[in-house]
């Protein structure tokens, strides 16, 4: 349904998106994980012929977005990180001209709008104009354009920052159904580890940093590639690089990788040798600020492969 091909994008000498080639499958959710900067909202505006790469390009459903850009937007509905909307309209009055502008019947605008209002709490707004709106409603009033439209390809940049944790479950529902029943093709780019492990859970995930596509698999296979069962997260006042060979030395320890001043340390029965690791660096003059014990995370793939936080 999508496919980059070498697809790079630089501004004068900041390389945004760096060579990245890949395929998303038809009525697949797949997500592009990464940081604020990492060239994730570069790389959708390319797609939706926003913006023009610099060299390579991307091919939707069969079009070429260099040649053939107008059949492109036929196929996709796009929901922006920062929100697109006419700020002296109501929500109403925006869902309703962009379902027109798709093609939308009147009957099936008054249809999925009554149902969004209802289940996104629309209806809060009442007739005030966007411009009035919290930043939260406006990014829902964003997202339900999408919801409403129902397109081939379904884009959604950060679709659940400034929402509460009840309203993200919601639109998660949403948009599950947008591939579950009706067919589209979800392109999910967020910074969310829980939302990427969630609405990905069936398909793939890429990692991306620094314009880089770093790896690409399920989020299940991804944490399986976690050497070890287990993690010991351990944050200090300093680094631990001076003992990181005692740590490896320690029995059922696998690997060990070092930031300035956070260990991630993996391994085997965490339970019985967590009290080991927290005395070694206590005897080495370390103040514990954190010490945590868990499963593998997205959050520690994409340390294990970037060597940096997610957020």
């Amino acid at each position: 349904m999508i496919e980059l091909k070498n697809l790079t994008k630089k501004f004068k000498e900041t390389v945004a998106v760096n060579d990245i080639s890949l395929k998303i499958e038809d009525k697949e959710i797949f997500g592009l994980l990464g940081p604020n900067g990492a060239g994730k909202t570069t790389l959708l505006l390319i797609i939706v012929t926003v913006l023009r790469p610099t060299s390579g390009t991307a091919i939707i459903n069969g079009f070429d977005v260099l040649t053939h850009p107008n059949e492109v937007r036929k196929q996709i509905g796009i929901c922006f990180q920062d929100v697109k909307l006419d700020w002296s309209l109501n929500y109403r009055e925006i869902l309703n001209w962009h379902g027109k502008v798709c093609g939308l019947s009147k009957e099936i605008r008054e249809k999925r709008i009554a149902d969004l209002t209802k289940k996104l709490r629309l209806d809060e707004a009442g007739k005030k104009s966007v411009w009035k709106l919290s930043g939260g409603m406006r990014k829902k009033v964003e997202v339900s354009k999408i919801l409403l439209q129902r397109p081939k390809v379904a884009i959604f940049d950060e679709p659940t920052s400034n929402l509460d944790p009840e309203m993200k479950n919601i639109i998660w529902e949403y948009i599950e159904a947008m591939r579950d029943e009706h067919g589209s093709t979800v392109l999910l780019a967020t910074n969310q580890m829980e939302e990427a492990d969630e609405l990905c859970k069936k398909d793939r995930i890429a990692i991306i940093n620094e314009g880089k596509l770093i790896t690409i698999d399920s989020p299940v296979k991804l944490k399986d590639s976690i050497p070890g069962g287990d993690i010991i997260e351990v944050k200090t006042n300093k680094s631990a690089d001076a003992i990181k060979g005692k740590i490896l030395n320690i029995d059922h320890v696998v690997d060990v990788q070092l930031t300035d001043n956070e260990a991630y340390i993996y391994l085997n029965h965490s339970e019985k040798i967590a009290p080991h690791i927290l005395q070694l660096f206590i005897e080495n003059g370390f103040t514990i600020n954190k010490f945590k014990m868990s499963e593998p995370s997205l959050e520690q793939v994409f340390f294990k492969y970037t060597k940096r936080s997610l957020l």
